[in-house]
């Protein structure tokens, strides 16, 4: 009951107001940086609070599995709202998210996502979502930023992971960079689906090992997205790290 009071008269509260704030912020220098490398800052300061409003800790494992001036596509499992910000204040990197094209169509929220440098994917146009892939793999080479993508299209209703599509391995072996499965966990219990209310507890957020694509073709793909899953599936249902892509 107290969790509940102080989400609604505290946390709540304070993530409307932070999002207007950084929003408003990031819309100011989006006009004066065109490389979106400060608006992302400003991005992991609003993540930062919104953990810290929410009375949020935040373990990370696998940290060193990354080099931040590196390239990558992560693959992640997507539970909550909440793994957003956990992954803009715990990943350093300059990355950026491939979201669905209605977020984009939101007043405000889509200026922002547009002038920092996210891509919207068309997911009911098959074709140009495939340019939109295309687009995205030269958009890391030429930029050398990572991308963040969540393979199942959307949150998860029960915490039951879904299928992957094949986008992100698409796209990683486009542009010969390493993929990288994430795994996010307790977030949900944070903030469940469908769920205003944002409640304190400690989440994990691990990274496991980049796989490399740059032997890999697009038929390969397939295979890649199945191995992807299933390594974030046993990562979810237990400690176990020993599923690999071979």
């Amino acid at each position: 009951m107290l969790n509940k009071l102080r989400g609604i008269l505290l946390a709540d509260p304070i993530v409307v107001v932070s999002t207007i704030f950084f929003g408003s912020i990031s819309l100011i220098v989006s006009f004066f940086d065109r490389t979106g490398v400060v608006q992302i800052r400003v991005a992991r300061a609003w993540a930062r609070t919104l953990l810290a409003a929410g009375g949020v800790k935040v373990t990370v494992e696998g940290l060193e599995q990354i080099d931040p001036d590196g390239s990558y596509v992560f693959i992640a499992n997507h539970v909550s709202y909440y793994d957003t910000p956990v992954a803009l204040a715990h990943i350093p990197v300059q990355f950026r998210f491939l979201a669905k094209r209605g977020l984009f169509q939101i007043p405000f929220l889509g200026t922002h996502l547009s002038r920092a440098g996210h891509i919207p994917v068309p997911r009911e146009d098959p074709r140009a979502a495939v340019k939109t892939m295309q687009r995205a793999a030269e958009t890391i080479q030429k930029k050398k930023i990572s991308l963040l993508i969540f393979p199942e299209g959307g949150r998860t209703h029960d915490g039951v992971l879904q299928p992957f599509k094949e986008g992100g391995a698409y796209i990683a072996i486009r542009a010969g960079v390493p993929v990288v499965p994430l795994v996010f966990m307790g977030t949900r219990e944070v903030l469940p689906y469908g769920s205003g209310i944002i409640r304190p507890g400690r989440v994990t957020l691990r990274i496991l090992e980049p796989i490399e694509t740059k032997e890999l073709t697009l038929k390969d793909r397939g295979r890649l997205t199945d191995a992807l899953r299933a390594l974030i599936l046993s990562n979810t249902l237990s400690d176990s790290t020993t599923t690999r892509f071979s």
